[in-house]
C-alpha cells in the first residue's frame, strides 16, 4: 500500500516557472524541468485558469516579501554578477529584504556559491585564436589525432598528490583545525623533479629528466636525445608524417628552437602543429601528468614523507616516475585520443573560451 506524500506548496519561483514554460512545453516536460510532479503542474494551471489569475494560489501563511518578478530579478542579477558577495548582491537588487531571504530565493532557483574553477587566463584574442584552431580541426577523426605527438614539461613535487582529502566534521573552527582533520604538508614538499615526455596514439614516447630550469638549449638537447630518435623509430615501424605538438613556452618558440625544428622536420619527416596560446585543456599530455602524479602517490604513499637531501629525494622521484611511466597502459592513451573530437566540439561551443576539460 502506497503512503500518500504530504502536500508541499509550490514556491513562487516554481509558480513563475510554470507560467513561463506553459506556452512551450507539455505539463510533463514542465514538471521534469522544475522537478515537480506533472499532476501538480496540471492542478496549478487548472486553478489559475478557473480564477483567471496566478495570484492567491498559495496556502495562507506569512506573506512573502518578494514577488515572482522579484525572484526572477534576484536570480538574473546573481547570474550576471557571479563574483559579488551576498551583501553586495543585496545592494544591487535594491529590494528591502534580508541576506537570509536572498539566500533562500537563490536556493529556490537552484543557485548557490561554488568554488570558482581555476583555468589559464584567456583574453579575447586568446579565445579567438582557440576558436580558429578548433574550427580548423573540427573534422579531424580519431585516426588523425593518433598521428599527433603530444608533448610538454611537468614539475612533479614530492608533495604533489592531486587527490583531495575530505573529512567528516561539524562546521566550526575547533573541528576545522583539529589534528585528525588536517591534511599536513610536509617540510620540503616543494622539492620537485622536472620531466619532459611525449606520446603518439597509444604509443608512449620517452621520458626525460631535467635538472634545474629549462631554457632553449636544454629543450633542444631533450628533443635531440629523446624526441628525434622516437620519431625515427615510429617511421621505421611505418608511422610517418607525425605532427609534433608543443605549447608556446619561450624555450619552445625561440628563434634558435625554431631553426632547430625547421632542420629536424626536413631531415626526419614530421611537422609542427600551430598551437593556440593558453589552451592546456586541449593538450592531452596534461591529463597524462595528472595520471602520473595520482599513480605516484597511490603506489608509493610515502612519497610525501621522503627524507634526505634534495638530490636524494629527486633520485627516488626519478626512479619511481620512470617505473610508473612505462606501466601506463594503451587503454589510458587510447581513451585520451578518443576524447579529442569531443574536446574540439566543446571548444567551438564555448566560442574558444573555457571548457569542462
Amino acid at each position: 500500500m502506497h503512503t500518500r506524500q504530504p502536500y508541499k506548496p509550490l514556491t513562487d519561483f516554481q509558480a513563475g516557472g510554470i507560467d513561463a514554460l506553459r506556452p512551450y512545453f507539455s505539463h510533463h516536460k514542465i514538471g521534469d524541468q522544475l522537478d515537480i510532479p506533472r499532476q501538480t503542474v496540471s492542478n496549478f494551471l487548472q486553478r489559475a485558469d478557473e480564477r483567471g489569475s496566478f495570484n492567491k494560489l498559495h496556502p495562507p501563511g506569512r506573506p512573502r516579501k518578494t514577488s515572482i518578478s522579484d525572484d526572477r530579478y534576484i536570480a538574473r542579477t546573481a547570474e550576471l554578477k557571479t563574483r559579488v558577495p551576498l551583501t553586495e548582491l543585496r545592494r544591487d537588487v535594491g529590494l528591502n529584504v534580508s541576506e537570509q531571504t536572498l539566500r533562500r530565493r537563490l536556493k529556490e532557483a537552484g543557485i548557490q556559491k561554488w568554488k570558482a574553477v581555476k583555468r589559464a587566463l584567456l583574453t579575447s584574442k586568446h579565445a579567438a585564436n582557440c576558436l580558429k584552431w578548433a574550427k580548423y580541426h573540427r573534422h579531424w577523426t580519431v585516426e588523425n589525432w593518433c598521428k599527433v605527438a603530444w608533448s610538454d614539461e611537468c614539475a612533479v613535487q614530492k608533495d604533489s598528490d592531486p587527490r583531495q582529502v575530505y573529512v567528516f566534521r561539524h562546521q566550526n573552527k575547533e573541528e576545522m583545525y583539529a589534528i585528525k582533520n588536517i591534511q599536513p604538508k610536509s617540510r620540503g614538499g616543494d622539492i620537485s623533479q622536472m620531466i619532459w615526455g611525449c606520446f603518439v596514439g597509444n604509443k608512449l614516447g620517452p621520458i626525460a629528466f631535467i635538472s634545474g630550469t629549462i631554457n632553449q638549449d636544454v629543450y633542444i638537447d631533450v628533443l635531440t636525445e629523446t624526441f628525434i630518435p622516437f620519431i625515427d623509430t615510429l617511421a621505421a615501424d611505418g608511422l610517418t608524417n607525425v605532427v609534433f605538438q608543443q605549447d608556446n613556452a619561450h624555450p619552445h618558440t625561440s628563434k634558435k628552437t625554431k631553426e632547430f625544428l625547421d632542420a629536424a622536420m626536413r631531415n626526419h619527416g614530421f611537422s609542427v602543429m600551430s598551437w593556440p596560446a593558453n589552451s592546456p585543456d586541449m593538450n592531452l599530455i596534461e591529463q597524462l601528468w595528472a595520471h602520473l602524479k595520482l599513480e605516484l602517490h597511490r603506489r608509493y604513499p610515502d612519497t610525501r614523507h621522503l627524507q634526505g637531501s634534495p638530490e636524494h629525494i629527486r633520485a627516488i622521484l626519478r626512479e619511481r616516475l620512470m617505473e610508473i611511466w612505462w606501466t601506463i597502459g594503451e587503454d589510458v592513451l587510447s581513451s585520451l585520443i578518443d576524447s579529442m573530437p569531443r574536446r574540439v566540439q566543446a571548444l567551438i561551443a564555448a566560442g574558444g573560451w573555457y571548457t569542462e576539460y
